[in-house]
Formats: structure tokens, sequence, C-alpha cells
């Protein structure tokens, strides 16, 4: 009996041993503290306070229709969002516009540390026939939509429909001392209805020449969330992976515009564009690229409780037509690995070029909270097969774990970006939900392994309260990657040490020194800019793309940013491929608003690294010009910023 027993104890040993060999070989590997200290210290950013305005009280939670009450942190949970650009015309990316969740106000306001160029001001939406309290602004997109040469802003809403604040003064080109004054608020949508908007972007999806509107809700069209004094129970997700009961898709076209001192837009929105589980997704990040190199963007949407989407667009001048498409699944991949069939939490999604292909991939944030829900987050890298887009398939596979990007934790906007300028894209990610002290994972848990028909009814959920943490002391994720080519976290390494919940990241070079700064939105306390301070950046080379506001002229190009005499609208959706020699190249394109929150400039920008200053390089630009034809050609440049005002000849 005694030998009997050894040989178990030895069986067991053996066995153990053979695991932890194993686990070793299936772990990858991670940076040791100096490595991570090495990477981190290339990088250095100072943090400052967004703007608030004075004389308002803080809230730390919603007020909700009562069937919501015991899940009212859960609701309260999104709002903060963030977008640069160049408001005021002065050439820079130096304006902020802020959702504050604190006081549901819409603030704009110079960045921090660009001089006290004009006052924060709040821009107020009509209140029409909207009952009051019910309405919460949840972002900014700022984009130039009546095409006048000045940048406008849409707000989206949680309660109402979104609302453009049209620039209406002030010479295009001139810089001007802002106030809320100077924009017009315009409504679009069908005014009156109660939507529950948590992205949007602007493309030419319809490759007309001109900017339409994606609106994307994430709960039902009509719901009554924020009234305290609604009676009817309010509906959640009709199931964990597939729910397809949330708000509606709204693809807006463009069809005309005015400008002067009363500014508008129009816009119609055809029927029948999305197939059901599209249209009614929860979506809660979304973006557009053209993914193909055709000229028409695609269009991705994050998708909370149910599959991303994918589509490829096969659209012409005013029929918009869109295809989704799904990828193959290889031998050993997990049915939720497959392209368009995943049924994890997608929340944000960015787009640029890490493979170094020319083709853009994407970056998206679904939850992955070590001992909480650690699904992944996806880095799809394309195949270099853009032409299997056609036979609806989606050629792309998931590299997130092989490169270190697939943990950190709750994750919400997605950003790829060169902030050290030596041609090596970061990545960083907004992490966090519920901020509290007492852990409600347990309870979670249990509600993701309980029944799909328990999900649609509030009173079915645990209690998610003031005081409730779900994944709430996350740190933003600032990945760099190293000689070996895996993204390696440096948060701490680098600041980013303390917990926030952060919900949007917005990117742009605000002062014009060539490095790229960042600004955090965050949920119930401080957002805040990151001025980036890097010791030793590379060289670089940053484009502002202009379409222009008349025909008649080919391609310009100056040193430096717009002025009065070179200026246009952000040309959106044009695309630079650099050439570095060596066969190596750089490409990016004219983002229109991807992500959850937060908006990036619309702005080019490209690390060179050790690039040579005075030599020059050959970029390639491709764009659709206002008449919508498609349009190539080669220029060279210098390192540097430069503005280039695209052609767009008569007839």
């Amino acid at each position: 009996m005694i030998q009997a027993l050894l040989r178990r104890r030895a069986t067991i040993l053996t066995a153990l041993v053979l695991v932890g060999v194993l686990y070793g070989f299936a772990r990858l590997p991670s940076a040791s503290p100096d490595e991570r200290a090495a990477l981190a210290s290339r990088f250095h950013f100072e943090r400052a306070a967004m703007p608030e305005i004075p004389g308002h009280s803080f809230k730390y939670i919603r007020s909700v229709q009562p069937s919501l009450r015991r899940i009212d942190a859960w609701i309260s949970a999104v709002g903060a969002g963030v977008a640069l650009a160049d408001l005021d015309g002065d050439g820079l990316p130096n304006d902020l516009c802020h959702t504050e969740p604190r006081t549901d106000q819409v603030i704009v306001s110079p960045v921090p540390g660009t001089g006290d160029r004009y006052a924060p001001f709040t821009l107020d939406a009509p209140q029409g026939s909207y009952k009051p309290g019910t309405i919460a602004p949840m972002g900014c997109l700022e984009a130039d939509l009546n095409e006048d040469g000045r940048m406008d802003i849409l707000v989206y809403y949680w309660g109402r429909t979104p609302v453009l604040f049209l620039r209406k003064t002030g010479e295009a080109g001139v810089p001007a001392r802002l106030s809320a004054a100077d924009f017009e608020p315009v409504e679009i949508g069908a005014v009156g209805e109660r939507w529950f908007t948590n992205a949007a972007f602007v493309a030419d999806l319809d490759g007309d020449g001109h900017l339409d509107v994606m609106i994307c809700n994430y709960f039902q069209d009509g719901a009554e969330l924020l009234d305290v004094d609604a009676t009817n129970r309010q509906h959640l997700h009709n199931t964990k992976s597939h729910a397809s009961n949330g708000g509606r898709k709204h693809l807006l076209l463009w069809t005309g515009s005015t400008g002067g001192d009363h500014p508008g837009v129009q816009y119609r929105e055809p029927n029948g564009v999305f197939d059901p589980q599209t249209l009614q997704s929860w979506t809660l990040g979304a973006g557009a690229a053209d993914m193909d190199g055709d000229g028409l963007p695609e269009v991705y949407f994050a998708n909370d409780f149910g599959p991303d989407r994918l589509l490829h667009n096969r659209s012409t001048p005013g029929h918009p037509r869109f295809v989704a498409l799904e990828g193959r699944r290889g031998l050993n991949d997990p049915s939720a690995f497959q392209f368009g069939h995943d049924s994890f939490k997608g929340m944000g999604v960015d787009f640029a070029d890490v493979n170094g292909d020319g083709l853009p991939d994407m970056y998206v944030s679904n939850i992955a909270d070590q001992y909480a829900l650690n699904e992944t987050h996806f880095l799809w890298l394309s195949t270099g097969h853009p032409e299997e887009m056609k036979r609806g398939i989606a050629p792309y596979i998931n590299a997130s774990e092989a490169v270190g990007l697939a943990r950190s934790g709750w994750g919400w906007d997605t950003r790829l970006a060169d902030f050290d300028n030596d041609s090596v894209l970061e990545a960083i990610q907004a992490t966090g939900f519920i901020k509290g002290e007492t852990n409600r994972w347990p309870e979670l848990q249990a509600l993701g392994t309980g029944n799909d028909e328990l999900m649609e009814n509030p009173e079915h959920w645990p209690s998610f309260r003031l005081g409730a943490d779900v994944s709430g002391h996350n740190l933003d994720a600032f990945f760099v990657r190293d000689a070996a080519g895996r993204f390696q976290n440096v948060n701490v390494e680098i600041g980013l040490n303390e917990p926030m919940v952060t919900r949007g990241i917005a990117i742009a070079d605000v002062d014009g020194d060539g490095r790229l700064d960042f600004a955090f939105a965050n949920q119930w306390q401080e957002s805040y800019f990151y001025r980036n301070l890097a010791p030793n950046p590379g060289q670089f080379l940053g484009l502002h793309l202009l379409l222009p506001l008349e025909s008649g002229g080919s391609l310009r190009t100056r040193p430096g940013h717009p002025s009065r005499e070179f200026w246009g609208r952000p040309a959106v959706g044009a695309s630079a491929v650099v050439h570095l020699g060596d066969g190596k190249i750089l490409a990016a394109q004219v983002d229109g608003g991807a992500g959850h929150s937060g908006k990036r400039s619309p702005d080019l920008h490209f690390g060179l690294g050790d690039w040579q200053p005075g030599q020059k390089l050959k970029v390639d630009l491709r764009w659709r010009d206002p008449g919508g034809e498609l349009r190539r050609q080669t220029i060279e440049l210098t390192p540097g910023w430069h503005t280039v005002v695209l052609g767009w000849p008569k007839g």
C-alpha cells in the first residue's frame, strides 16, 4: 500500500511539473522592470486638467427611470467625451470640445497651455419639446459639415437627436475669439424623437464627394432612461451574445448645405441599408476607413453583447449599399476569433497600418480584465488580400495575443499613434467601468452565466448602485513595441499610475512641434490633457490635407500650417503613403471620428525615425474631390508640417 501511495504521489508530482513546464512554454514573454523602464524612457508627458465652467455643482450618478434604479451606476457609466481640432481658425488643432457628465455640459475651450485665446464656453441644445432633465450629452464630433471652411461641432446625446453647432461668423482662415454666439444650433434627424447615441462619425460613404453622418444608438430609440417620472419597464439586451434589440443606426446622406449668418446642412435618411442584426446591435464604438483601396470607406461597428460588424462598401452616389463580411476560421481558432462571430463586448475601434503593408488594420476594445472577465481585445491584421472582400470574406487575422495587445482591462477607446517619431506605432487604451468600494464582479459573473431570457428585464440583474465597483481601478494602458515586436504596457513607468474610468481619447499635435499630444475624457472625475515632451523624438512628417472650397485649382503645397491663403476643409478619407526607402512604407487616412467618445484631429502624422532632415520624401496621395472624382498624385516633401490643398479641376 505504501509503494502504491508513493507511486501515486510521484505520478501527481510528475503531472504538476509537466503542467508547470507547459504553462511556462504557453505563457507569452513579458518585459522585465528594467526593460519596461528603458522603453518608457523615450516618453514624457505633462498633465493638465481640462477647463471647467465655474458655478456648477457636480453629480456622480444619473437619475434614471424607476425600473433602472437597481442598476443606476451601470446606466451612469458613459458620457465623458473629448475631441481635438482647429475651431478658431489659427491653423493648429488646439481647441477642445469636452462633454462633462458631472454637469452635463458641452464645454469648448483652448487646450491648456495654448494661450487664453478665448474664454471657455458651453454649447446648449435647444430644449424644444424635450422634457427637462432627460437629456445628457455623450460626445462631440468636429468637422466642416456645411463646407464653408469653418469647423463645426456635432454633439450627440442620450434622450434626444443630435445637434449640429455650425460656425456662422468669422472669415475662414482668420483666427477668432470664439464664443457660443459664433455657433448656430441646427437640428438633424427626426426632431422630437429620443435617441441614445454612443458613437458617431462622418465619412463620404456613397462616394459623392460630401460628408455623410453615421449615428449609432445604444438603447432603443424612444426609450425613457432618464425620465424619473416614466412608469413603463425599460428593455435591456435580449441576449448575451447576439443582442439585436438596441437603438437603430441612422445613416444621414448629405444633400446640400448653406453658409453665412444662418448656416445649414440638409440630409436624407435612406431605408433598408442594414440587415436586422447590424441595424439594432448595441453599438458603443464605430468608424470608417477604406480597407481595400477602392476609394469607398468600409464601416466597422464595435458592438456590446454581440458580434462586431465590418461592412464592405459597395455604394454608388445617392445609393448606399453594404455587405457584412465574415472571416475564415482556422483549425485551432475559437469560434469567437472568427471575424464577425465574436460574442464580446466591443467598445472602441481605431484604424492604422500596424504591419506595414499599406492597408489599415483594426484595434478593437473588449473586456479583458484578469480575474474578472478575460475576453480579449482584437488586433485585426490585414492578410494583404483585400480583393477577398468582394466575395464576402474579411481578410484579417487576430494577432492581439501574439503581439501583446490582448489584455489590459475593461476597454473603451483605443488609439494607435507614434508618440516618439521612431516610425513604430504605440497603442493607448482607455479602461475602467464603475469605480467604487464594493467589488461587484461576482454578481456580474453570475449574470454572465445566467439564462439569456433574464437579460432583457432589469429586475433580474444584480444591484449596481452608487458605491459598486466593476473594474473601477484599472489603469489606462500605454503599450510600446519592444525589439522583438511585442507591445509592452509601460503605463506606470510613464506616469499613468492613477486609476481612472476613462472613456474617450483624443490625439493631436496641438502646438505644432511634431510630437503628438493626447487627452483623456474621464467619467465622474476630472479629465486631463497630456502634453508630449518626449526628450529625443525622431523626425516626422505632418500633413494637413484640405479639400478646396471652390473648383478650378490643381494641388498646392506649402511648409507649415494652414493660413488664410492656404485654406480649405479637412479631406476626411484622403490617404497618404510615405516611402522611407528599403521598401518600408507608412500609410494613414484622414479620420472622421472613429472610436467611442474620443475624436482625433483630422491631420496625418508620421514618425520617420532616423530619416535625415532635408532629404525628400516621396508621398502618394489619394482623395475624392468635392465633385466625387477619385484622384491620385505623388509629391515630394521634406520632414516637418505641410499644408496640402488637394486639386479639384473644373469640369
